[in-house]
């Protein structure tokens, strides 16, 4: 079968392709960049209140999504869900600076004078429904006033709203997003998102056309169930983002072909089958479901790109396999972000250093690919943990698999729970009101310490078989997404820089 393209017209086409795809909190979703992997339908629910997600997986990217009328549209017709075409949809919060909710600069001075979270996701929400007197008031501390002094008043607007929804045959959604960002103080965030929670239960089951969808990760939805254990009952319904190694591969290939021009043209043909989606401003091209969700039909479509091994034999593993196993974190998690971050520097350094290879993708580009994106990763993660890198860095230099005794050693000679009460210390003065810090809960507890970071996927537990359980003797591992950027070695792995 001929080719499509030659290799420079692939390197092109991907380099063009995954631009700005890193990107997304700061990139707004276009119609052709709009992936939808079944596994993500559920999110999109009205009814599911809770969507949880790690960094990177696609919050924020699904929150601006249903914001978007055009974006609606089109997930209402590839999902099949008709109600996505009777939404009448506001921002509840986010990272933009808008009118709709108090800012990331205007929510800490509310919480500094009397105001409660109840109080301010209440009146976010009559200001969505369009109170009149909140709507003329443009002061947040006004309308928190309000809410507290009008509560009969404030019931009397959501009956109204409901009953209006319903003659139009309509639903009210507000959306939330970027909720790791309320506020500098993690037991004050908790206590927002609590309260947020509360809120959304009550129009879950209390009106039949409200609802509040709310973008969070799973450790912060834990957290506010410990302080309104009812929040319990939001999670029959939750939805869940997680990326699988077909997802990954389904949004590559979607984004080779949703490119306007003449090489993401002649790839649609080679492959076959895409579906067009007119839109009032795009045009947007649907893959064939084999190419979404077999790895029969992928695996061949990415070997074309990326040749058979990863070397000169099988030994050295198989690209199509060989790349996600490499960016996934120790609970088996992969981030698209980091995925196409991979592919985009690969294809730069094969048209750099390897010019003339006969693919489009050199094996040893595919490791520089993810050096690259474990340096995205580790980026991400110490921006929502900042305390991970504390924990980690004092390791660089060290060769994995490591005992958890050894690790307690460094850390003990660094003096860890010091410099963790410093960090905390520093960031609960630091006047940075947009950027959400958060702690280790057992800073003094060393071994616990390793099972915090166990369970944000950083550590990786090898059980042996005479020690299942966690103990000073258990071999330690970090995963490649975390281990190349934090400086670690491993015997035979992907070496810490290029040879």
């Amino acid at each position: 079968m001929t080719e499509p393209l030659t290799p420079g017209e692939y390197r092109d086409l991907l380099s063009r392709a995954l631009e700005g795809t890193v990107d997304a909190d700061t990139r707004p979703p276009e119609p052709h960049t709009l992936y939808m992997p079944d596994a993500h339908r559920a999110a999109l629910y009205v009814d599911s209140t809770v969507v949880q997600g790690d960094r990177g997986v696609g919050k924020t990217f699904w929150a601006r999504s249903l914001l978007d009328a055009e974006l609606r549209e089109a997930a209402a017709a590839e999902y099949r869900i008709n109600r996505l075409n009777r939404l009448r949809v506001t921002p509840g919060y986010g990272m933009g600076i808008v009118p709709d909710y108090p800012g990331p600069l205007v929510l800490p001075s509310l919480l500094s004078g009397d105001a409660q979270p109840e109080e301010i996701w209440r009146a976010v929400l009559l200001t969505a429904l369009g109170q009149p007197e909140l709507r003329e008031k443009g002061d947040w501390v006004a309308r928190v006033f309000w809410v507290r002094t009008n509560a009969q008043s404030a019931e009397a607007t959501i009956a109204r709203a409901d009953a209006e929804a319903a003659a139009e045959n309509i639903v009210r959604l507000l959306v939330f997003d970027g909720l790791e960002h309320l506020h500098t103080d993690w037991d004050t965030r908790n206590r927002l998102i609590a309260e947020l929670l509360r809120l959304a239960m009550l129009m879950r089951f209390g009106t039949r056309n409200i609802r509040l969808k709310v973008f969070l990760r799973p450790d912060m939805f834990d957290a506010a169930k410990q302080l309104f254990p009812d929040a319990s009952k939001l999670s029959g319904n939750a939805a869940l983002l997680e990326w699988t190694r077909t997802d990954l591969y389904g949004l590559l290939f979607h984004h080779l072909g949703n490119e306007d021009d003449g090489a993401a043209e002649r790839f649609r043909r080679f492959t076959g089958g895409w579906k067009p989606f007119e839109s009032a401003t795009h045009v947007r091209y649907v893959a064939p479901p084999e190419l979404r969700n077999e790895e029969k039909a992928q695996r061949p479509l990415f070997e074309r790109i990326a040749g058979l091994y990863m070397g000169d034999n099988v030994r050295q593993g198989r690209p199509y396999a060989w790349l996600p196993n490499h960016l996934m974190d120790s609970n088996g998690r992969i981030s698209p972000r980091t995925f196409l971050k991979a592919l985009s520097v690969a294809a730069e350094t094969t048209r750099t250093a390897h010019a003339s290879y006969k693919r489009p993708l050199h094996h040893d580009a595919l490791r520089d690919g993810v050096r690259e994106a474990s340096k995205v990763r580790v980026d991400q993660i110490v921006e929502d943990t900042p305390w991970v890198a504390l924990a980690i860095t004092p390791l660089k230099g060290c060769q994995v698999p490591i005992s958890m005794r050894e690790i307690i050693r460094i850390w003990e000679s660094h003096d860890l729970p010091r410099l963790l009460r410093d960090d905390a210390s520093h960031y609960a003065q630091a006047d940075r009101p947009e950027l959400a810090r958060t702690g280790p809960r057992h800073p003094d507890d060393l071994p616990r310490l390793v099972q915090e970071l166990i369970d944000l996927g950083v550590l990786r537990h090898r059980p042996q078989s005479s020690r299942e359980e966690l103990d000073l003797f258990s071999l330690l591992d970090l995963p490649d997404i975390y281990r190349l950027a934090f400086g670690l070695g491993r015997l035979g792995g992907i070496p810490l820089t290029k040879r």
